[in-house]
């Protein structure tokens, strides 16, 4: 399993997600992204940003 907390790079953001793909774990950080952070366009360096902080979990 992938487990993402977005509070690990937004401060103060609560959203945290864990599913077994980290594909579709991205494809859900770019709709929460949008929605609750208004960031639209994700270039490399945040992807790079995000992955960094994406935890393996059993």
């Amino acid at each position: 399993m992938k487990r993402f907390a977005c509070g690990d790079v937004v401060a103060g953001c609560n959203w945290t997600m864990q599913v077994a793909d980290e594909g579709e774990l991205m494809s859900l950080i770019a709709d929460h992204v949008a929605e609750a952070h208004g960031i639209t366009t994700i270039d490399d360096e945040l992807v790079a940003v995000v992955r960094e902080h994406i935890q393996l979990v059993s």
